[in-house]
């Protein structure tokens, strides 16, 4: 039986804007075990990417609030250490690829520079063994040349190249938890399959826990065991990836699914689309967040927000309405 690494309950996110209080993240709980990797799926603005800046403690405070909850690592609340005690922990035992590798860089500094700046602050090595480590992780992210490398600046790199070199960073100090914040949206199709499986073989190495976040159901499928449905900052949907491909249970579930183009012909000659708007978060979800675009839609769906609960083993949505039947549970 695995071991459980990451335990996160009820967090709770919130940013205060001039046009009121945006509640991004609405009470979200799950798990991680060692050596798992699990996806998080939803649309654009949903609250994704800001639950794992939450659970890093990333979020600018102002305007950002983490209001409620706990990250429980190895025994640890992340969210009542003192900022010192998780400079510990961010980069050396739970890291983050982000979205836009050039974004991420410092333009005016080396490679090897910004490799080697967390291992001499996180490990106990000198200069030259972290030039060293440096060379031997870029090789294994598949850059050639590596030594020569370690003096170029980003923008000497491709795309692809930079986002290899945001992997071989966030590796560096060999965490315990990688965090993948939608790394393969500014890359073409085939550099994206290269490099997911880079990323599937540096998991069996280093034996690292990965939470996957996307918005491209595609790309989940052959990479994730677990996988988990966001709205409107709230699960939805939690299920194994294939029975939740198979077997989608929650209507924004099955919308997302619809709207992906198929191969083994199941499903009709034009895509399906979700008609209406993602939700305004000015308030905190009372109903269910999704209610206002749903064809299942009930009165019981206007006035509560659904908790997740278990329907199957392993398998747990957020809904008030059975949609093989169209009834109430």
């Amino acid at each position: 039986m695995l071991n459980e690494i990451l335990n996160v309950e009820g967090l709770e996110t919130r940013f205060h804007t001039d046009n009121g209080i945006v509640h991004a993240v609405n009470g979200v709980s799950f798990k991680v075990d060692e050596g798992e990797t699990i996806g998080i799926v939803g649309e654009s603005g949903c609250g994704k990417s800001v639950t794992m800046l939450s659970v890093l403690r990333l979020i600018a405070t102002p305007p950002g609030e983490i209001s409620a909850g706990s990250v429980d690592f190895y025994g640890k609340d992340l969210l009542k250490l003192k900022e010192e005690e998780m400079q510990h922990i961010r980069g050396a035992q739970i890291s983050m690829i982000f979205q836009d590798p050039m974004t991420s860089l410092n333009p005016v500094l080396t490679i090897g520079k910004q490799l080697t700046e967390p291992m001499l602050l996180h490990l106990n090595i000198t200069q030259e063994e972290a030039n060293q480590r440096a060379t031997e992780l870029l090789e294994m992210v598949g850059i050639s040349g590596a030594a020569e490398h370690l003096f170029d600046y980003p923008h000497q790199f491709s795309g692809g190249m930079r986002q290899r070199v945001m992997i071989a960073m966030a590796l560096s100090c060999s965490p315990k938890v990688l965090i993948a914040d939608e790394p393969t949206t500014a890359l073409d199709v085939t550099i994206q399959a290269q490099f997911v499986d880079l990323v599937k073989r540096l998991q069996k190495d280093f034996g690292l826990a990965i939470i996957w976040i996307t918005h491209d159901l595609g790309v989940i499928a052959g990479l994730a065991q677990r996988m988990m449905v966001m709205y409107g900052g709230c699960f939805i949907e939690e299920a194994d990836v294939k029975e939740l491909y198979a077997n989608p249970q929650h209507p924004y579930t099955v919308g997302l699914l619809g709207s992906l183009p198929r191969l083994d012909g199941k499903h009709s000659e034009r895509l399906e689309s979700i008609d209406g708007l993602p939700p305004v978060l000015y308030a905190p979800p009372t109903a269910c967040p999704f209610a206002p675009r749903c064809k299942f839609v009930i009165d019981k769906c206007l006035e509560e927000n659904p908790a997740l609960e278990e329907i199957a083993p392993k398998h747990r949505i957020a809904c008030w309405v059975d949609i093989n039947t169209g009834r109430a549970r």
